[in-house]
Protein backbone atom coordinates (compact mmCIF):
# COMPACT_ATOMS: atom_id res chain seq x y z
CA UNK A 1 0.00 0.00 0.00
CA UNK A 2 1.36 3.54 -0.70
CA UNK A 3 1.15 6.33 1.96
CA UNK A 4 1.31 9.15 -1.36
CA UNK A 5 -1.94 10.86 -1.88
CA UNK A 6 -1.51 10.91 -5.98
CA UNK A 7 -3.16 13.49 -8.42
CA UNK A 8 -6.11 10.67 -8.80
CA UNK A 9 -6.60 7.88 -6.19
CA UNK A 10 -8.27 5.25 -8.95
CA UNK A 11 -4.81 5.79 -10.52
CA UNK A 12 -2.51 3.26 -10.81
CA UNK A 13 0.96 4.52 -11.79
CA UNK A 14 3.95 2.90 -13.01
CA UNK A 15 7.00 3.49 -11.13
CA UNK A 16 9.73 5.31 -13.06
CA UNK A 17 13.67 3.46 -12.74
CA UNK A 18 15.19 5.69 -14.75
CA UNK A 19 15.84 8.05 -17.67
CA UNK A 20 18.17 8.29 -20.30
CA UNK A 21 18.27 11.08 -23.24
CA UNK A 22 14.71 11.37 -24.63
CA UNK A 23 13.39 8.27 -22.56
CA UNK A 24 12.17 7.34 -18.99
CA UNK A 25 12.36 3.59 -18.12
CA UNK A 26 9.76 2.08 -15.32
CA UNK A 27 10.72 -0.65 -13.32
CA UNK A 28 9.41 -3.10 -15.14
CA UNK A 29 11.73 -2.24 -18.15
CA UNK A 30 9.29 -0.37 -20.12
CA UNK A 31 10.86 2.65 -22.22
CA UNK A 32 8.79 5.36 -22.76
CA UNK A 33 9.66 7.80 -25.55
CA UNK A 34 8.90 11.31 -23.80
CA UNK A 35 6.99 13.68 -26.41
CA UNK A 36 6.01 16.29 -23.85
CA UNK A 37 8.60 16.57 -21.10
CA UNK A 38 6.31 15.93 -18.43
CA UNK A 39 4.35 18.92 -18.68
CA UNK A 40 6.49 21.11 -21.18
CA UNK A 41 9.74 20.91 -18.64
CA UNK A 42 12.37 18.44 -19.47
CA UNK A 43 13.80 20.59 -22.40
CA UNK A 44 17.09 19.37 -21.96
CA UNK A 45 16.33 15.39 -21.87
CA UNK A 46 16.68 13.08 -18.69
CA UNK A 47 20.48 12.57 -16.98
CA UNK A 48 22.06 15.74 -18.82
CA UNK A 49 25.66 15.13 -16.85
CA UNK A 50 26.62 19.28 -17.15
CA UNK A 51 23.09 19.77 -15.39
CA UNK A 52 23.63 17.29 -12.99
CA UNK A 53 27.53 18.38 -12.14
CA UNK A 54 26.53 21.66 -11.67
CA UNK A 55 24.25 20.64 -8.83
CA UNK A 56 26.69 18.06 -7.21
CA UNK A 57 29.09 20.94 -7.18
CA UNK A 58 26.87 23.31 -5.36
CA UNK A 59 25.65 20.79 -2.86
CA UNK A 60 29.42 20.41 -1.98
CA UNK A 61 29.34 24.03 -1.60
CA UNK A 62 26.33 25.31 0.12
CA UNK A 63 23.09 23.35 -0.78
CA UNK A 64 21.12 26.35 0.84
CA UNK A 65 20.70 29.60 2.57
CA UNK A 66 17.56 31.39 3.28
CA UNK A 67 17.32 35.10 1.31
CA UNK A 68 17.14 37.38 4.45
CA UNK A 69 20.29 36.45 5.72
CA UNK A 70 22.30 36.10 1.87
CA UNK A 71 22.40 35.92 -1.47
CA UNK A 72 24.54 33.39 -3.30
CA UNK A 73 26.57 33.21 -6.38
CA UNK A 74 24.70 31.10 -8.69
CA UNK A 75 21.54 33.24 -7.82
CA UNK A 76 23.44 36.65 -9.34
CA UNK A 77 24.95 34.61 -12.16
CA UNK A 78 21.29 33.07 -13.37
CA UNK A 79 19.62 36.87 -12.96
CA UNK A 80 22.53 38.54 -14.85
CA UNK A 81 22.28 35.70 -17.89
CA UNK A 82 18.56 35.84 -17.62
CA UNK A 83 18.54 39.70 -17.74
CA UNK A 84 21.26 40.04 -20.54
CA UNK A 85 18.85 37.67 -23.03
CA UNK A 86 15.47 39.32 -21.27
CA UNK A 87 13.39 41.45 -23.63
CA UNK A 88 14.12 45.38 -23.64
CA UNK A 89 13.19 47.16 -20.27
CA UNK A 90 13.72 43.52 -18.11
CA UNK A 91 16.08 44.03 -15.24
CA UNK A 92 15.62 42.45 -12.08
CA UNK A 93 14.24 38.65 -11.31
CA UNK A 94 12.76 37.24 -8.17
CA UNK A 95 13.23 33.39 -7.82
CA UNK A 96 10.54 31.13 -6.77
CA UNK A 97 9.78 27.04 -6.89
CA UNK A 98 7.86 26.98 -9.68
CA UNK A 99 5.20 28.37 -11.88
CA UNK A 100 2.19 29.17 -9.78
CA UNK A 101 4.81 31.19 -7.32
CA UNK A 102 6.04 32.91 -10.26
CA UNK A 103 2.40 33.83 -11.11
CA UNK A 104 1.17 34.81 -7.71
CA UNK A 105 4.33 37.07 -6.87
CA UNK A 106 3.43 38.57 -10.50
CA UNK A 107 0.11 39.64 -9.01
CA UNK A 108 1.30 41.02 -5.46
CA UNK A 109 4.06 42.93 -6.91
CA UNK A 110 1.92 44.20 -9.49
CA UNK A 111 -0.61 44.90 -6.57
CA UNK A 112 2.18 47.03 -4.79
CA UNK A 113 3.76 48.35 -7.62
CA UNK A 114 0.57 50.89 -7.58
CA UNK A 115 0.43 51.27 -3.95
CA UNK A 116 3.96 52.47 -4.05
CA UNK A 117 2.95 54.91 -7.19
CA UNK A 118 -0.15 56.14 -4.98
CA UNK A 119 -2.75 54.66 -7.01
CA UNK A 120 -4.17 52.37 -4.38
CA UNK A 121 -7.85 52.10 -6.50
CA UNK A 122 -6.17 49.11 -9.20
CA UNK A 123 -6.94 46.70 -8.11
CA UNK A 124 -8.45 44.30 -11.19
CA UNK A 125 -6.80 41.88 -13.29
CA UNK A 126 -8.20 41.24 -17.09
CA UNK A 127 -7.07 37.83 -18.07
CA UNK A 128 -8.45 35.47 -21.04
CA UNK A 129 -10.82 33.09 -21.33
CA UNK A 130 -9.04 29.42 -21.99
CA UNK A 131 -6.03 30.49 -20.01
CA UNK A 132 -4.28 28.71 -17.32
CA UNK A 133 -1.75 30.62 -15.11
CA UNK A 134 -1.52 28.30 -12.47
CA UNK A 135 -3.12 26.22 -9.73
CA UNK A 136 -2.43 28.79 -6.46
CA UNK A 137 -5.79 30.81 -5.39
CA UNK A 138 -4.51 33.55 -7.09
CA UNK A 139 -3.06 32.05 -10.12
CA UNK A 140 -6.58 30.04 -10.15
CA UNK A 141 -8.48 33.27 -10.20
CA UNK A 142 -6.48 34.74 -13.47
CA UNK A 143 -6.59 32.07 -15.46
CA UNK A 144 -9.36 31.97 -17.46
CA UNK A 145 -10.31 27.90 -17.39
CA UNK A 146 -13.64 27.33 -16.03
CA UNK A 147 -13.36 23.92 -14.79
CA UNK A 148 -10.37 23.93 -12.98
CA UNK A 149 -11.62 27.33 -11.99
CA UNK A 150 -15.13 26.48 -10.69
CA UNK A 151 -14.90 23.90 -7.15
CA UNK A 152 -12.57 27.06 -5.75
CA UNK A 153 -14.86 29.83 -7.09
CA UNK A 154 -16.30 31.18 -3.86
CA UNK A 155 -12.33 31.21 -2.75
CA UNK A 156 -11.04 33.61 -5.16
CA UNK A 157 -10.27 36.91 -6.22
CA UNK A 158 -12.45 38.80 -8.67
CA UNK A 159 -11.35 39.37 -11.82
CA UNK A 160 -12.58 39.17 -15.29
CA UNK A 161 -11.98 37.42 -18.82
CA UNK A 162 -11.68 38.43 -22.44
CA UNK A 163 -11.83 36.60 -25.51
CA UNK A 164 -8.61 34.28 -26.57
CA UNK A 165 -7.07 34.72 -29.65
CA UNK A 166 -8.31 31.43 -31.39
CA UNK A 167 -7.72 31.83 -35.04
CA UNK A 168 -9.20 28.37 -36.05
CA UNK A 169 -12.11 28.78 -34.53
CA UNK A 170 -12.94 32.26 -34.03
CA UNK A 171 -11.91 33.96 -37.17
CA UNK A 172 -14.83 35.02 -39.57
CA UNK A 173 -14.65 33.62 -43.41
CA UNK A 174 -14.17 37.40 -44.35
CA UNK A 175 -11.92 38.64 -42.01
CA UNK A 176 -7.86 38.27 -42.21
CA UNK A 177 -6.04 37.04 -39.58
CA UNK A 178 -4.21 40.88 -39.10
CA UNK A 179 -8.01 42.09 -38.90
CA UNK A 180 -9.04 39.36 -36.25
CA UNK A 181 -6.34 39.69 -33.95
CA UNK A 182 -7.07 43.38 -33.59
CA UNK A 183 -10.69 42.60 -33.48
CA UNK A 184 -10.15 40.34 -30.10
CA UNK A 185 -7.40 42.37 -28.81
CA UNK A 186 -9.53 45.30 -29.12
CA UNK A 187 -12.00 43.55 -26.42
CA UNK A 188 -9.23 44.38 -23.67
CA UNK A 189 -9.81 47.72 -24.10
CA UNK A 190 -13.47 46.95 -24.06
CA UNK A 191 -13.40 45.33 -20.61
CA UNK A 192 -10.97 48.25 -19.35
CA UNK A 193 -13.76 50.47 -19.77
CA UNK A 194 -16.43 48.32 -17.95
CA UNK A 195 -14.40 48.12 -15.65
CA UNK A 196 -13.39 51.50 -15.02
CA UNK A 197 -9.74 52.45 -16.63
CA UNK A 198 -8.64 53.81 -12.67
CA UNK A 199 -9.37 50.26 -11.33
CA UNK A 200 -7.21 47.66 -13.61
CA UNK A 201 -3.64 46.84 -12.71
CA UNK A 202 -3.09 44.27 -15.00
CA UNK A 203 -3.25 42.02 -17.73
CA UNK A 204 -2.54 38.59 -18.11
CA UNK A 205 -1.50 36.54 -21.01
CA UNK A 206 -0.09 33.40 -21.94
CA UNK A 207 2.15 34.43 -25.47
CA UNK A 208 1.73 30.93 -26.71
CA UNK A 209 -1.48 29.12 -24.89
CA UNK A 210 -0.47 25.67 -23.79
CA UNK A 211 -2.14 23.52 -21.52
CA UNK A 212 -5.77 24.56 -21.86
CA UNK A 213 -5.96 25.16 -25.65
CA UNK A 214 -2.88 23.17 -26.98
CA UNK A 215 0.10 25.44 -28.02
CA UNK A 216 -2.25 28.29 -29.32
CA UNK A 217 -0.44 31.11 -31.25
CA UNK A 218 -1.48 34.35 -31.72
CA UNK A 219 -1.88 35.91 -35.38
CA UNK A 220 0.47 38.66 -36.07
CA UNK A 221 -0.04 42.09 -34.70
CA UNK A 222 -2.22 40.87 -31.89
CA UNK A 223 0.26 41.47 -29.19
CA UNK A 224 1.53 44.78 -30.30
CA UNK A 225 -2.21 46.40 -30.03
CA UNK A 226 -2.27 44.47 -26.48
CA UNK A 227 1.06 46.40 -25.89
CA UNK A 228 -0.87 49.54 -26.88
CA UNK A 229 -3.89 49.48 -25.34
CA UNK A 230 -1.84 48.55 -21.87
CA UNK A 231 0.27 51.66 -21.97
CA UNK A 232 -3.23 53.69 -23.03
CA UNK A 233 -4.75 52.98 -19.97
CA UNK A 234 -0.92 52.80 -17.40
CA UNK A 235 -1.68 48.73 -17.00
CA UNK A 236 0.74 46.68 -16.70
CA UNK A 237 1.21 43.89 -18.71
CA UNK A 238 2.25 40.40 -17.58
CA UNK A 239 3.27 37.96 -20.06
CA UNK A 240 3.04 34.39 -18.05
CA UNK A 241 5.99 32.21 -20.35
CA UNK A 242 6.11 29.35 -17.19
CA UNK A 243 5.27 26.76 -20.23
CA UNK A 244 5.93 28.44 -23.51
CA UNK A 245 9.62 30.16 -22.54
CA UNK A 246 12.87 28.99 -22.12
CA UNK A 247 13.09 28.00 -25.96
CA UNK A 248 10.49 26.29 -26.12
CA UNK A 249 9.34 28.49 -29.14
CA UNK A 250 12.04 28.69 -31.24
CA UNK A 251 13.14 31.76 -29.08
CA UNK A 252 14.72 31.75 -25.24
CA UNK A 253 11.38 34.05 -24.24
CA UNK A 254 8.58 33.60 -26.36
CA UNK A 255 7.58 37.38 -26.71
CA UNK A 256 10.18 37.88 -28.82
CA UNK A 257 8.43 36.69 -31.90
CA UNK A 258 6.07 38.79 -31.14
CA UNK A 259 7.94 42.00 -31.05
CA UNK A 260 6.71 43.41 -27.70
CA UNK A 261 8.11 43.30 -23.98
CA UNK A 262 6.41 43.15 -20.78
CA UNK A 263 6.33 45.00 -18.06
CA UNK A 264 5.90 41.70 -16.01
CA UNK A 265 7.44 37.80 -16.93
CA UNK A 266 6.87 34.66 -15.70
CA UNK A 267 8.89 31.88 -16.05
CA UNK A 268 9.63 28.31 -14.71
CA UNK A 269 9.55 24.48 -16.41
CA UNK A 270 11.91 24.92 -18.71
CA UNK A 271 14.22 27.11 -16.83
CA UNK A 272 15.65 24.25 -14.76
CA UNK A 273 14.28 21.65 -17.10
CA UNK A 274 12.97 19.08 -14.35
CA UNK A 275 16.44 19.16 -12.51
CA UNK A 276 15.65 21.23 -9.69
CA UNK A 277 12.16 23.19 -8.90
CA UNK A 278 12.43 27.17 -9.66
CA UNK A 279 10.73 29.87 -11.34
CA UNK A 280 11.53 33.39 -12.07
CA UNK A 281 9.28 36.74 -11.99
CA UNK A 282 11.12 39.03 -13.83
CA UNK A 283 10.38 42.78 -13.86
CA UNK A 284 11.31 46.02 -15.34
CA UNK A 285 13.36 48.79 -13.57
CA UNK A 286 10.48 51.00 -13.42
CA UNK A 287 8.83 49.05 -11.10
CA UNK A 288 11.37 47.92 -8.90
CA UNK A 289 12.56 51.02 -8.52
CA UNK A 290 9.25 52.45 -6.88
CA UNK A 291 9.85 49.65 -4.47
CA UNK A 292 13.16 50.62 -4.26
CA UNK A 293 12.43 54.55 -3.48
CA UNK A 294 9.00 53.27 -1.75
CA UNK A 295 9.04 51.10 1.24
CA UNK A 296 11.90 49.24 -0.01
CA UNK A 297 10.37 46.26 0.74
CA UNK A 298 8.33 43.81 -1.58
CA UNK A 299 5.50 42.52 0.97
CA UNK A 300 6.19 38.67 -0.74
CA UNK A 301 8.48 35.97 -0.13
CA UNK A 302 8.83 31.88 0.28
CA UNK A 303 11.35 29.64 2.17
CA UNK A 304 12.89 28.22 -0.79
CA UNK A 305 13.39 31.03 -2.99
CA UNK A 306 16.90 32.20 -4.68
CA UNK A 307 17.42 28.23 -3.46
CA UNK A 308 21.41 28.24 -4.21
CA UNK A 309 21.60 24.38 -5.50
CA UNK A 310 18.23 25.33 -7.75
CA UNK A 311 20.04 28.25 -9.02
CA UNK A 312 23.05 26.50 -10.28
CA UNK A 313 21.59 24.02 -12.19
CA UNK A 314 19.21 26.40 -13.78
CA UNK A 315 22.27 28.47 -14.66
CA UNK A 316 23.93 24.65 -16.29
CA UNK A 317 20.31 24.70 -18.17
CA UNK A 318 20.25 28.44 -19.50
CA UNK A 319 24.40 27.99 -20.99
CA UNK A 320 23.31 25.10 -22.36
CA UNK A 321 19.95 27.08 -24.20
CA UNK A 322 21.93 29.85 -24.90
CA UNK A 323 25.82 29.52 -25.27
CA UNK A 324 24.96 25.72 -26.25
CA UNK A 325 22.56 26.43 -28.90
CA UNK A 326 19.99 24.34 -28.18
CA UNK A 327 17.03 27.46 -28.35
CA UNK A 328 18.39 27.40 -32.15
CA UNK A 329 18.12 23.53 -32.29
CA UNK A 330 14.48 23.85 -30.90
CA UNK A 331 13.42 26.15 -33.61
CA UNK A 332 15.38 23.78 -36.18
CA UNK A 333 13.79 20.60 -34.70
CA UNK A 334 10.05 21.83 -33.88
CA UNK A 335 9.91 23.01 -38.26
CA UNK A 336 11.14 19.19 -38.89
CA UNK A 337 8.37 18.18 -36.42
CA UNK A 338 5.85 20.24 -37.29
CA UNK A 339 6.54 19.38 -41.15
CA UNK A 340 6.08 15.62 -39.68
CA UNK A 341 3.03 15.72 -38.05
CA UNK A 342 1.67 17.87 -40.81
CA UNK A 343 2.16 14.59 -43.23
CA UNK A 344 1.25 12.26 -41.43
CA UNK A 345 -2.38 13.90 -39.85
CA UNK A 346 -3.28 16.97 -41.67
CA UNK A 347 -5.74 15.28 -44.19
CA UNK A 348 -6.96 12.99 -41.05
CA UNK A 349 -10.40 12.83 -40.86
CA UNK A 350 -10.60 13.64 -37.01
CA UNK A 351 -7.79 16.14 -37.07
CA UNK A 352 -9.35 19.79 -37.09
CA UNK A 353 -6.19 21.93 -36.92
CA UNK A 354 -1.78 21.58 -36.27
CA UNK A 355 -0.84 24.32 -34.73
CA UNK A 356 2.11 26.30 -32.17
CA UNK A 357 5.40 27.48 -32.42
CA UNK A 358 9.25 25.85 -32.13
CA UNK A 359 9.16 22.68 -29.86
CA UNK A 360 5.29 23.43 -28.27
CA UNK A 361 2.86 22.26 -31.53
CA UNK A 362 -0.62 20.92 -30.36
CA UNK A 363 -3.52 18.71 -32.49
CA UNK A 364 -7.12 19.68 -31.94
CA UNK A 365 -9.07 17.02 -32.73
CA UNK A 366 -12.94 17.06 -34.05
CA UNK A 367 -15.67 14.62 -34.89
CA UNK A 368 -16.53 16.35 -38.58
CA UNK A 369 -13.27 18.51 -40.09
CA UNK A 370 -15.94 21.00 -42.26
CA UNK A 371 -17.97 21.98 -39.31
CA UNK A 372 -15.02 22.11 -36.56
CA UNK A 373 -17.87 20.15 -34.67
CA UNK A 374 -16.03 18.69 -31.25
CA UNK A 375 -16.31 14.82 -29.90
CA UNK A 376 -18.90 14.56 -26.89
CA UNK A 377 -17.39 15.04 -24.23
CA UNK A 378 -18.14 11.64 -22.80
CA UNK A 379 -16.31 9.73 -24.85
CA UNK A 380 -13.25 11.52 -22.70
CA UNK A 381 -11.42 11.26 -26.39
CA UNK A 382 -8.35 12.98 -24.74
CA UNK A 383 -8.14 10.39 -21.75
CA UNK A 384 -8.43 7.60 -24.01
CA UNK A 385 -5.73 9.10 -26.38
CA UNK A 386 -3.82 9.44 -23.34
CA UNK A 387 -3.79 5.73 -22.38
CA UNK A 388 -3.30 4.47 -25.64
CA UNK A 389 -0.27 6.25 -26.49
CA UNK A 390 1.17 5.55 -22.98
CA UNK A 391 0.43 1.82 -23.35
CA UNK A 392 2.26 2.09 -27.21
CA UNK A 393 5.68 3.88 -25.34
CA UNK A 394 4.77 7.69 -25.92
CA UNK A 395 4.49 10.15 -22.93
CA UNK A 396 2.20 13.05 -24.50
CA UNK A 397 0.10 15.69 -23.08
CA UNK A 398 -3.60 14.92 -24.11
CA UNK A 399 -6.18 17.68 -22.46
CA UNK A 400 -10.07 17.78 -23.15
CA UNK A 401 -12.38 21.32 -22.61
CA UNK A 402 -10.15 23.10 -25.29
CA UNK A 403 -12.47 25.19 -26.32
CA UNK A 404 -14.67 26.40 -23.34
CA UNK A 405 -13.63 24.61 -20.70
CA UNK A 406 -15.61 21.40 -21.42
CA UNK A 407 -16.11 20.63 -25.29
CA UNK A 408 -12.39 20.03 -27.28
CA UNK A 409 -10.02 17.65 -27.39
CA UNK A 410 -6.00 18.68 -28.16
CA UNK A 411 -2.48 16.95 -27.53
CA UNK A 412 -0.15 19.10 -26.76
CA UNK A 413 3.43 17.91 -27.50
CA UNK A 414 6.75 19.74 -26.18
CA UNK A 415 9.34 17.10 -26.26
CA UNK A 416 13.25 17.97 -25.60
CA UNK A 417 14.67 19.88 -27.60
CA UNK A 418 17.48 17.66 -27.89
CA UNK A 419 15.14 15.33 -30.60
CA UNK A 420 17.22 13.70 -33.17
CA UNK A 421 14.79 12.98 -36.41
CA UNK A 422 14.50 9.01 -35.45
CA UNK A 423 12.84 10.35 -32.38
CA UNK A 424 10.31 12.81 -34.41
CA UNK A 425 10.00 9.49 -36.84
CA UNK A 426 8.82 7.36 -33.28
CA UNK A 427 7.22 10.06 -32.20
CA UNK A 428 4.73 10.16 -35.18
CA UNK A 429 4.55 6.66 -35.56
CA UNK A 430 3.51 5.65 -32.07
CA UNK A 431 1.03 8.55 -31.53
CA UNK A 432 -0.36 6.90 -34.77
CA UNK A 433 -0.86 4.13 -33.29
CA UNK A 434 -2.77 5.62 -30.52
CA UNK A 435 -4.97 7.60 -33.04
CA UNK A 436 -6.00 4.38 -35.01
CA UNK A 437 -7.11 2.95 -31.57
CA UNK A 438 -9.02 5.43 -29.79
CA UNK A 439 -10.58 7.82 -32.66
CA UNK A 440 -14.02 5.91 -34.67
Amino acid sequence: MSHIFPRHTKSNLPTVDHGKGVYLFDTEGKCYLDGSGGAAVSCLGHGDQDVIDAIKQQLDAVPFAHTSFFTSKPAEALADKLIAHAPEGLDRVYFVSGGSEAVESAIKLARQYFLEIDQPQRRHIIARRQSYHGNTLGALATGGNLWRREPFAPLMIETSHISPCYEYRDRKEDESAFDYGQRVANELEDEILRVGAEKVMAFFAEPVVGATAGALPPVEGYFKRIREICDKYGILLVLDEVMCGMGRTGTLFACEQDGIAPDILTTAKGLGAGYQPIGAMICTDTIYKAIEDGTGFFQHGHTYIGHPTAAAGALAVLTKLTDGGLVKRAAETGTKLRAALDDAFATHPYVGDIRGRGMFLGIEFVEDKESKKPFDPALATAKHLKKAAFEAGLICYPMSGTIDGKFGDHILLAPPFIYEDAHIEELVGKLKIAMDKVLP
